[in-house]
């Protein structure tokens, strides 16, 4: 038998009004009223009527995602976190890859009103999409966006207190031959997270053994390794710029016989599934996908229910997950 919205009233102990108001996403209910509506809809697994709804709003009731791979276990669960949390307000996720808009400035998603709203996650040339979407009057949320001036509707992730903690933890186990291997330039994780790290050896007045800009791949890590064990010189510590790049580090150190942590310490960033697979396991920053998904789900939310009047930057921290990578036995 299906679950209507009137079972979900009665299993949360409050009005169909509340939970109408819950499902669209008003901004006008009590926090513990709607955790109670959000709990009775997945217990009861309710699926609000798309069809339904979207003749009687004029809505299509799907809300597009935009990101540049899905080849990467943090965007998977950011992913994963933004799709539950729309499903429980009856809104489909429509998800796309691309690079930027570039010179195709009509996106399919963006074009015919063919979604009630746009998230980015991670966008590259994302000033393109945002000219559109406020041409087009698309409510729009970045996540982990490039540019500062485009905060205004938009989750990220503190990544200079990232790089700040890394490097803090490395100092405080007494390593002062620290090396920061980055990603990309054009990444604002990558110039925030080295900005943190050299903030924390600056305090300490200790210059980095290296820094080394590059690729957020194995190979990176791999080649700087290699190149430091052929000049018979290598750090006492690594602060690597992914989990990938520290990877690869610890590859190219095991396999010369180099023993991490006792000679060289490793901390990665993102905790990406293989942090914690690893032989040792990845000391690393984690990045809360749920928190993320959670936000930035209930900033669009609130922009589409007209609720949210006023830009809102919010601004997560990363969480310092330490491992064997770091801690001598």
């Amino acid at each position: 038998m299906k679950v209507s919205i009137f079972d979900v009233a009665k299993k949360s102990g409050l009005s169909v009004v509340t939970v109408s108001r819950v499902l669209n996403g008003a901004g006008s209910v009590r926090e513990n009223n709607r955790q109670k509506v959000l709990d009775a809809i997945k217990e009861l697994d309710y699926r609000p009527n798309a069809a339904a709804r979207s003749l009687a709003s004029g809505k299509t009731g799907i809300i597009g995602l935009i990101v540049t791979t899905l080849q990467d276990s943090f965007f998977d669960a950011v992913v994963k976190e933004l799709n539950e949390t729309l499903a429980l307000h009856g809104y489909f996720l429509a998800i796309s890859i691309s690079t930027g808009i570039g010179s195709d400035e009509n996106h399919y998603l963006i074009q015919e009103d063919r979604v009630d709203g746009l998230i980015l996650l991670s966008p590259m040339k994302e000033d393109n999409y945002i000219m559109e979407l406020k041409r087009r009057g698309i409510p729009y949320v970045l996540i982990d966006n490039q540019l500062p001036e485009n905060d205004t509707y938009s989750i990220t992730i503190d990544n200079f207190k990232g790089g700040y903690a890394a490097a803090s933890h490395l100092l405080e186990l007494g390593h002062t031959s620290i090396a920061h291997i980055c990603g990309q330039e054009m990444f604002r994780s990558t110039r925030e997270r080295r900005a943190g790290f050299q903030q924390a050896l600056q305090d300490r007045g200790i210059t980095p053994f290296e820094i080394v800009s590059g690729e957020f791949e194995i190979e990176m890590g791999y080649s700087t390794a290699r190149r430091w064990l052929q000049a018979g010189t290598l750090p006492e510590a690594v602060f690597a710029g992914d989990d990938n790049i520290a990877l690869g580090v610890i590859n190219a150190l095991m396999e010369a016989g180099v023993r991490v942590p006792e000679e060289v310490a490793v901390v990665g960033y993102d905790d990406h599934y293989i942090a914690s697979q690893l032989r040792p396991h990845l000391t690393t920053l984690r990045q809360p996908a749920d928190k993320i998904g959670v936000a930035a789900a209930d900033m669009l939310l609130r922009r589409l229910s007209g609720e949210m009047k006023r830009g809102s930057n919010i601004r997560i921290d990363p969480e310092l997950i330490i491992r064997e990578s770091t801690l001598k036995s």
